[in-house]
């Protein structure tokens, strides 16, 4: 399971430096490549496949000058995951630099709309059409909060998108808020896909709200309520993908994952000795399990911090191979004890089987895996690359179905009430976990 990326933006002293240390803050959400543009008479981008560091070596970032800049870091999931963002295209003699975090539903029509129109696409990605969009209506309205509600009424699907051009950025969020976004004001206004890439630039962080665009021009940002649907924040960004010190939508993700623990210790509870993460997503629900549970809490897991996330590595090879390399088990923690092994969720299940076996051959007695969340059975079409239906581990068989392919002693996942009550909102994009989609998407 994979987030497609991590956008930002800002208006600033040194935004190239400041868009640099933001992504590296944002790494979590995409590790295939990266990027800056800014703006300096014209556009200019700098991008790469690879992690941030790797993209911005030596005097690359020292070259870019400016006080404007948006940037991104990209699992891929739509297109080819050799094209970088921010991407440059061109429309209605203008030309536009777009960072884009989430999935557009109708991308497929609407690029052949436009075809028809006489525009060229330049990219296969389905980001390039929100800038098409964007620059189509803006020639047509003369005004970019109009031109983003036209935006807004076309394109369907999950975007927190940047555009820079003509020396302004606009940065806006859809009308459902799939995907998050937050906003900051310091020595300068910035944008981020989690606020806890702003912290270190401002001193408060809001959400941007579903549906509201901000136009940062000269030294100053405007910021409009342009359309509103039924908010679905989602679930996910709770149960795994964002920064444990992030806020989305109002809530403390650390906070929301202890709860989960918390309530999955009462749905579920463990005949254990001790209770142990698989780190790190894991970590803040084992905490709830043990402290509602009474089992004591341990490390037996050590994670090697320089291994990325195992999901989104692509390929199957490499994510079996970084499980070895990436975890090692505390035989001193497991071995003679029967272990309660906590994790945010499973999804294929390569990794939690071997994680087991090797807990076992630490001398585990028992292990007794618990998921802090519902099972994942259904595609998502919002921005989350979930691997195709039959690649989930649940998505056909019984919890019990998946214990035996696991080689648990035992298996319980959270309950989808439970997941709300621990999360505590009922807006929630559930889609991947109930199969019920929501209806705006689709909307075309």
């Amino acid at each position: 399971m994979r987030e497609k990326c991590g956008i930002f933006a800002t208006l600033s002293e040194n935004a190239p430096k400041k868009a640099y240390y933001a992504l590296i803050a944002l790494q979590h959400r995409g590790q295939e490549s990266a990027g800056i543009s800014v703006w300096r008479h014209r556009i200019r981008t700098v991008s790469g496949p690879g992690l941030v560091q790797d993209v911005f070596k030596g005097p690359i970032l020292a070259k870019l000058k400016s006080n404007l800049a948006i940037a991104h870091v990209r699992y891929s999931t739509s297109g080819s995951p050799n094209e970088t963002q921010p991407l440059e295209t061109e429309c209605c003699g203008k030309r536009i630099a777009v960072a884009h975090n989430g999935t557009l539903t109708n991308f497929g029509p609407l690029r052949e709309e436009y075809g028809k129109r006489g525009i060229d696409f330049k990219h296969s990605v389905d980001s390039e059409l929100l800038g098409i969009s964007f620059l189509w209506h803006l020639k047509e309205t003369g005004d970019e909060f109009e031109a983003m509600k036209a935006v807004f009424d076309e394109v369907k699907g999950a975007y927190s998108v940047a555009f820079l051009f003509d020396g302004k950025i606009l940065v806006a969020r859809d009308p459902v808020g799939f995907r998050p976004l937050s906003y900051g004001i310091g020595n300068g206004h910035y944008f981020a896909s989690e606020g806890s890439a702003l912290r270190p630039f401002v001193d408060g962080v809001r959400d941007v709200n579903p549906g509201e665009a901000f136009l940062v021009d000269g030294d100053s940002a405007e910021s409009k309520a342009l359309a509103k649907e039924r908010h679905h924040t989602c679930v996910f960004e709770y149960i795994y993908f964002a920064r444990p010190d992030s806020r989305i939508d109002g809530v403390n993700v650390y906070s929301a994952r202890v709860r989960m623990g918390a309530e999955l210790a009462r749905e579920s509870p463990a005949e254990g000795d001790v209770v142990i993460a698989v780190p790190d997503s894991g970590r803040a629900a084992a905490l709830g399990f043990s402290m509602e549970s009474g089992i004591p809490y341990a490390e037996g897991l050590i994670k090697n911090r320089y291994i990325g996330r195992t999901f989104i590595t692509p390929g199957q090879f490499n994510r079996e191979l970084k499980v070895k390399l990436k975890l090692s088990p505390v035989e001193e923690v497991v071995s003679g004890e029967r272990v309660v092994l906590v994790d945010d969720s499973i999804v294929r299940g390569t990794t939690m089987r071997r994680i087991v076996a090797m807990l076992r051959r630490a001398g585990a007695r028992e292990v007794h895996v618990r998921i802090a969340s519902p099972p994942i059975r259904y595609p998502c079409y919002m921005g989350i690359d979930i691997p195709t239906r039959h690649e989930l581990i649940a998505a056909f068989g019984s919890v019990e179905k998946v214990r035996k392919a696991i080689g648990a002693d035992s298996l319980a996942y959270l309950s989808v009430e439970g997941l709300k009550r621990a999360v505590g909102r009922e807006d929630l994009c559930l889609a991947c976990l109930t199969g019920e989609y929501p209806e705006w998407v689709f909307r075309f």
